[in-house]
């Protein structure tokens, strides 16, 4: 279960990455961001978009191989990250930094955090076993 967690996530990562490549103005809608018919000299908007977008491609193939592997030490360490990233993004609406919409993100990282966290506990393997750690140092 806690894979499938991981790989959903992978999914929707890697297809709204593909989306922002694709129509970075109708992401930006959708996060609840101004959309600019023109963009003026020094707006970095398109290029942050398309390297964001990028990262989620990326990280939406990293997380469907870590799911297709079984990677369970990758599924424990993506439960505090996404954490502090529903922390920092729900801070950034919360501060009127970013517009409402955008906790849409934050809570797509709690949710999922969650989620996957209690799949692993379920499967009981929310806790790495000392046989997953490999041969010990000296």
């Amino acid at each position: 279960m806690s894979g499938w967690t991981i790989a959903v996530f992978g999914l929707l990562a890697f297809a709204l990455g593909l989306f922002g490549l694709i129509r970075p103005d109708d992401l930006l809608g959708l996060l609840g961001f101004q959309v600019l018919e023109t963009r003026g000299p020094g707006d970095y908007t398109k290029v942050y978009m398309a390297a964001s977008s990028m990262a989620a491609v990326n990280m939406g193939v990293y997380y469907m191989l870590a799911a297709a592997s079984d990677w369970t030490p990758f599924f424990r360490w993506t439960v505090p990250f996404r954490m502090v990233t529903f922390a920092v993004f729900t801070t950034l609406v919360v501060t009127g930094a970013a517009p409402a919409e955008f906790f849409g993100v934050g809570l797509w990282e709690g949710l999922g955090a969650l989620v996957t966290g209690l799949a692993l506990w379920r499967e009981g393997k929310l806790v790495q076993r000392s046989s997953e750690r490999g041969p010990a140092t000296r």
